[in-house]
């Protein structure tokens, strides 16, 4: 008789620990593009359900907001932007789709650099193209899931802190493949100015046409001063990227010489069955593509 109690308060446990975990809340996360959208997920775990407003292999400077995101955002627990005016569409998007919160902004508290825009100095919003940058993303996401969701703030805690140590392996992984390569050695042209702080981080020179942003355009002097440093400093290689036009950016390199090295994912992932899926595939992926381009470069200048 006492071994059927036993079984019965076993039983009544389990089926009481099932029902709350059935019961536990899903907190409804839009996220502004799919960098921080994938990093959402990470933290956020089966305790989450992530809809990313800009999709796979899309800018986020140049996106147009449509129904279904202002119907997204109205319905959300938590709203994530990267912040430092990366998403210049998303003010007039709230203003329209009747959200009431306050968006986290993920990428407050990085030490920023800045960058020239129109001549003129600007912050640098590209902060996602370094591991150490995206730990204090995930901190501040983290935050904003303990405070919309107390219960679950352990859980949020062990996956903060389990894919923050993925992210120190991305990091050194970044500085195995970039640090012998010889400093002189690494310089990229590529489409527009977006891998500031990936080579304020491991040492790698960054040429562009274009700054912040791919809505403006780049003139005939600022193209032709960009030829001549180019010529000047022995750049030999050059990337396109997912989310953007690539005809600029072969156009100087076909002035200069400089030879293709493919197709770098830097402001949107790529589609599931593509290179660069999740943050952590994309960011792999570019460090493998600059470190092998810049490594031949170097073997054949030798």
């Amino acid at each position: 008789m006492k071994r059927l109690t036993l079984l019965g308060t076993v039983a009544i446990a389990a089926l009481i620990a099932l029902s709350g975990a059935a019961s536990a809340k899903t907190l409804k996360v839009v996220t502004s593009f799919t960098v921080l959208g994938d990093i959402a997920k990470q933290v956020g775990g089966s305790n989450v359900e992530v809809k990313n407003i800009v999709p796979p292999d899309g800018d986020p400077h140049e996106y147009e907001p449509t129904p279904d995101d202002a119907k997204n955002l109205k319905e959300a627990d938590v709203v994530i932007v990267s912040g430092l005016g990366l998403e210049g569409w998303m003010d007039r998007l709230i203003s329209g789709s009747g959200y009431t919160g306050t968006p986290v902004v993920a990428s407050e508290g990085i030490n920023t650099r800045t960058m020239k825009e129109d001549g003129e100095p600007v912050t640098d919003p590209h902060v996602w193209n370094s591991p150490v940058n995206v730990q204090v993303w995930v901190k501040n996401i983290e935050k904003a899931y303990e405070g919309a969701d107390p219960e679950a703030a352990e859980l949020f805690k062990a996956n903060a802190e389990n894919y923050t140590k993925e992210l120190k392996d991305l990091d050194a992984y970044a500085r195995s493949k970039i640090d012998p390569i010889p400093q002189e050695k690494r310089k990229v042209l590529t489409s527009h100015d977006v891998f500031g702080y990936f080579g304020r981080e491991y040492g790698v020179t960054f040429l562009a046409p274009l700054g912040l942003s791919t809505e403006g355009e780049a003139s005939a002097a600022d193209v032709a001063k960009l030829i001549a440093q180019i010529k000047k400093e022995g750049v030999k290689v050059y990337f396109f990227e997912n989310s953007n036009d690539p005809r600029l950016v072969q156009q100087i390199a076909s002035a200069t010489g400089a030879q293709s090295g493919g197709e770098l994912y830097v402001e949107a992932l790529s589609k599931e069955d593509g290179p660069a899926p999740t943050f952590e595939k994309m960011f792999r992926y570019n460090v493998d593509q600059l470190a092998d381009a810049m490594a031949k470069q170097n073997v054949a200048e030798q």
